[in-house]
C-alpha cells in the first residue's frame, strides 16, 4: 500500500471510534483522527533507516504495542496536568494508546491486503499474513481505499452530529 491507501485504511478503521468520540467530545474526535492519520505511515519509515528491512519489525504487533505504549505514557503525563480534557491520566493514556494502535495497526492491515504480506506476530512467528487482494502499487486500490476512508469518516461525523 502507498501512503494514500494507508490514509484511507486509517480513516476507515477510525470511523467508528471517531463517531463515538464525536458524539460527546468532537474536538478529541478530530485530534484522534489527526493522530491516526499521522501515525498511519510511520511503519514505512523503515525505508529510510539503514539496517532495517522493509516490512520487518516496524510492521509487527510488537512495534505497534511499543510505540502505542510510549504514546500512552505521554498521555498519562499530560493527563496529570491542570488541563486534562479526558478526565485524568488513565483516560489520557488510554486515548493516546488507542490512537497509536489504530494508526499503526491500520498500516499493518493495509499491508496485509497485498500479496507480500507482513509477519505481524514476529518474533513469535515468521509467518507472513496476506489476503493477497491487491498489489501495493495499484493506483485504483490506493485511491479506492482513500475514497472509502473519507466517505466512512464523513458518514461517521455526519451521523454523530445528528444523533
Amino acid at each position: 500500500m502507498y501512503a494514500l491507501g494507508h490514509y484511507g485504511v486509517a480513516l476507515l478503521v477510525y470511523a467508528p471510534v471517531g463517531f463515538l468520540l464525536a458524539r460527546t467530545e468532537p474536538t478529541l474526535a478530530l485530534v484522534g483522527g489527526a493522530g491516526v492519520l499521522a501515525l498511519s505511515t510511520v511503519p514505512d519509515y523503515d525505508l529510510r533507516l539503514p539496517f532495517v528491512s522493509h516490512r520487518g519489525i516496524t510492521h509487527t504487533l510488537v512495534f505497534a504495542l511499543a510505540v502505542s505504549g510510549a504514546l500512552g505514557a505521554v498521555g498519562w503525563r499530560l493527563g496529570q496536568g491542570s488541563y486534562a480534557p479526558l478526565g485524568g491520566p488513565v483516560e489520557s493514556a488510554a486515548f493516546a494508546f488507542g490512537v497509536g494502535m489504530v494508526g499503526l495497526g491500520s498500516h499493518v492491515l493495509g499491508d496485509v491486503l497485498t500479496p507480500a504480506g507482513v509477519a505481524v506476530l514476529w518474533p513469535l512467528s515468521d509467518h507472513e499474513y496476506t489476503v493477497s487482494l491487491t498489489r501495493a502499487d495499484n493506483t485504483l486500490a490506493n485511491w479506492g481505499l482513500f475514497a472509502l476512508g473519507v466517505l466512512a469518516a464523513a458518514a461517521a461525523l455526519t451521523l454523530a452530529v445528528r444523533v
